[in-house]
């Protein structure tokens, strides 16, 4: 098989590029080469209206399941609504619209075994020769790169009266907290439906599933809600980055090969929000000219290495509630900061905080040891 672009990993970032030239380069014969069943596995992604401009929102509409006009905030001493528009992509509805523009050019239930700048070979001995290759298949693995976690389970649940809850619930943070900074994480789907999501910001990756699932039906019970059905589950770990080496990192994996998403190390180091930069990238190589692998290979490690220097702030606030927050008391940094003026709180999720809004975020008294978070500072 010949194609012009092979994407290896039908997750968030190579299905949003696919389905991006899809819309804009017609012509241009891809590939999305899965190990998995559907496209996006079992997972929810979540994106502000400000992340991303009017024109992004519009080509990923298709992509959208739920928006809402606000969202809630909850704390032991602050309760607050965000106004602005918060939306919600589901793996289901990423793999139906993908799947239906590109049709038979993604290949389901294909492990890939061997990656070149251009070219993969398939478990089953297929071939597939490209002008260039992406490789979105997530993390590389290494050491490179010094990382703590945030981890969830969510289950999806169909209660047995209406819940009236009427918007997100980004951070209920009043329930225990346990395994470092806790919260519960709320999306209405239907009137007597919802996501239930169970979060850590944790130093240990590990996943307690039925202890988690347990929190999360004794969270229902004591919000009212009485569970008829569980309809469906997910789980996952993020890296939360304190720092490391990004040139280390890109040396793991297969050289010289263009990489997408979590393998391009593309996403928010203190939310972990993936879904901005995977836009912003299918964008910027929907408009490329030369898609021959050598210059796709420059453009992602370059598109790395350049939001590696921005985010350098998101990672000193990361080692600050890690390092210097002790983990039963890390809200009272979540608390302190969802109180601050809402323009500042949507240019950190966009990824986007301005020199003024970095003082306002380190100024005045810190809810951490103030000894600890000088040596943050320092180093």
């Amino acid at each position: 098989m010949r194609v012009d672009l092979a994407l290896v990993g039908g997750g968030l970032a190579n299905s949003l590029l696919a389905y991006r030239l899809h819309l804009e380069r017609p012509g241009l014969d891809l590939v999305v080469v899965e190990r998995g069943s559907s496209l996006g596995a079992a997972h929810t992604w979540s994106f502000h209206d400000n992340d991303l401009t009017p024109d992004q929102r519009r080509w990923m509409q298709p992509m959208v399941e739920h928006s809402w006009a606000e969202h809630e905030l909850c704390f032991p001493n602050l309760h607050r609504i965000m106004k602005g528009g918060y939306n919600a992509v589901s793996s289901d509805r990423l793999h139906h619209a993908v799947s239906q523009a590109l049709g038979e050019r993604i290949l389901l239930g294909s492990e890939v075994v061997a990656v070149t700048p251009e070219s993969l070979r398939l478990a089953d001995g297929t071939a597939i020769d490209a002008r260039a290759v992406i490789d979105g298949r997530g993390d590389p693995g290494g050491n490179h790169l010094e990382i703590a976690y945030q981890k969830f389970v969510g289950l999806f649940v169909k209660l047995s009266n209406p819940h009236r809850v009427q918007k997100p619930i980004l951070m209920d943070a009043t329930v225990d907290q346990l395994d470092g900074y806790r919260f519960v994480y709320v999306l209405p789907l239907a009137p007597d439906e919802l996501l239930i999501e169970d979060t850590y910001y944790s130093d240990d990756p590990g996943l307690e599933s039925e202890v988690i699932r347990d929190r999360i039906e004794g969270y229902a019970s004591r919000r009212g809600w009485t569970v008829a059905e569980f309809t469906g589950e997910e789980r996952g770990v993020l890296p939360i980055v304190l720092g490391g080496d990004i040139e280390g990192f890109w040396s793991e994996g297969p050289p010289k090969v263009a990489r997408s998403g979590m393998r391009a190390c593309l996403f928010h180091p203190t939310t972990g929000y993936s879904l901005p930069e995977a836009v912003r990238l299918a964008d910027t190589i929907c408009r490329l000219d030369d898609f021959e692998g050598a210059a796709l290979f420059d453009l992602t490690r370059q598109r790395s290495f350049d939001l590696w220097r921005r985010n350098g702030f998101y990672r000193l606030l990361n080692r600050m509630l890690f390092r210097a927050a002790e983990p039963a008391r890390r809200f009272r940094v979540f608390e302190r900061f969802y109180g601050l003026p809402e323009g500042l709180i949507n240019r950190f999720y966009a990824g986007r905080s301005g020199w003024i809004d970095k003082v306002r975020v380190l100024t005045g008294k810190p809810p951490v040891p103030v000894g600890r978070a000088l040596r943050c500072l320092r180093g």
